[in-house]
Order: C-alpha cells, then structure tokens, then sequence
C-alpha cells in the first residue's frame, strides 16, 4: 500500500481510500465490519463518509472499535448554519465513536464559509479545532466556482470533488490548482458513479496524478479485491493506454 501526505496537513493517507457512504448496502453489521476490516488489514487506513449516512457512520464507528488510534476518518456535514454544522459535528463523533475527527469536511456549500462570516460557520469549525473535535478542516464540492474558491483561500486544507476518466481534460486544471497550493486533492465518484466499469482504466488513469486520492465506494468483497489488487499491480500507463482512455471518454461523449 502506498501513503501520500495529503496536502499540508500531518495526514498520511493510504493512496487508495475507503468511500463507506454505501455501508448500509454491505448487508449485516457483521458484513459491514468484515469488510471494513478487510480493507485495514491490507493497509487502507483513509475511511470517508458523511452525516448524512449516519447509519453508515454508526457501522464504520463500530468496525472501527480498537484500531481507531490506527487510522484517518472523515466525514461530511451539509448543514448551512453554524449551530446545525456544531449539531452534525457531536452526532457524528457519537456515531463514529471518537472524540476527534480527522478530517471535518463542509459538503457543497452554496456559498463558501469563510472566517469571520455573519453565519459564522467557519469560526464553528475553528473553535472545534480549538477544542479538539476536529483536526482538520476540508470541503467537498461539484462546482468549480467554489472548489477553486476554496482553494484559493487558504482557509481549507483539503478538497473532495468529483475525478474520472470522463470528465473533459480541462478538469485536470484543479487538480493542478491543489498541487499549487498545497491542498490534498480527494477524488469523488472515481467510477462515475457506476457508468465506468473499467476498473483498470480507471485505476489507472487517477494514479497517475501523485497528489490524488480517491475514494472507492465499497459494497462488496469483491469489489474491495480488485481495487487492491490494482493497488499492489497498478497498470501501466503509457501511449496505448491514455489512446483506451480517449476512447472512453469519446463514447461516453
């Protein structure tokens, strides 16, 4: 398993990361446990969810239980106000079983938070900073507005936004802007949600930028088994097959 720094925060993360918004999928809480587990054992140790999935959040907390000194979790709040954030903010470590999370992530804003805004929702995730709820602070975006936005305020040390094989190349350029700024870049949806079912292409095509990490979303153990296996044989990617990913991106056009 490779580790990267993500961004300029302290966090090493495993290149491949665990997406487990889709746990309540797995089946049991037994099943969810043993493949989250699965996935630490072979050295994943980047788990990301959100509130808004709090049942996966309370079956990633408790696969979790023993080994969570061990790894980085981070999760998601879509709240717009400063009091809803700080509600998310317990819920979650409640669910998670923890009491810091890693990594606290605004998920789509409308319009960028920022210190010292009347709504005050920054100053929230500053003062849980403080209080050692959370150590680090991210978004998670769609727009291109926002992300770059984000990016250039220095206000957050990481971005989860939507990167695949499908996405026309001027995409690539925030990718370019993270690196720049020193912002740990987070791909979203790395399969497009499904419609690639290329797993090597698309594995492939995401290793080869040194400063992305994205996050498979796992239902399955073999599904966890191929992306760890790509992993530990990562594809070759030269001419004939960036000349495979031009074509999949002019089919799917």
């Amino acid at each position: 398993m490779e580790y990267i720094a993500l961004g300029r925060s302290d966090l090493l993360v495993s290149r491949t990361a665990f997406g487990a918004e889709g746990l309540c999928q797995a089946g049991s809480a037994e099943d969810a446990a043993g493949l989250v587990r699965a996935a630490y054992d072979s050295g994943v140790n980047f788990f990301d969810t959100a509130h808004n999935h709090t049942d996966c959040e309370r079956l990633l907390g408790a696969a979790l239980y023993g080994v969570r000194q061990n790894v980085i979790v981070a999760t998601k709040t879509a709240s717009a106000s400063a009091g809803g954030v700080l509600r998310d903010l317990e819920e979650s470590l409640a669910a998670l079983q923890t009491d810091v999370i890693d990594l606290y992530q605004l998920e789509n804003p409308q319009t960028l938070p920022l210190p010292g805004d009347a709504g005050g929702v920054y100053d929230v995730l500053l003062d849980a900073k403080k209080q050692g709820k959370i150590r680090h602070i991210g978004i998670a975006a769609e727009s291109m507005e926002t992300a770059v936005e984000a990016v250039e305020s220095g206000c957050y040390e990481t971005l989860q936004f939507p990167f695949h094989m499908l996405l026309p190349e001027e995409t690539d350029s925030i990718v370019k802007l993270c690196l720049q700024h020193d912002v740990g870049f987070i791909a979203m949806r790395p399969l497009c949600g499904g419609l690639l079912m290329n797993i090597p292409l698309a594995f492939g095509f995401l290793r080869q930028y040194e400063n992305v990490v994205p996050v498979w979303g796992v239902k399955t153990h073999d599904e966890l088994q191929q992306i760890l296996f790509f992993e530990a044989h990562p594809p070759l990617v030269d001419e004939a097959f960036m000349n495979d990913v031009r074509a999949q991106r002019s089919f799917f056009s």
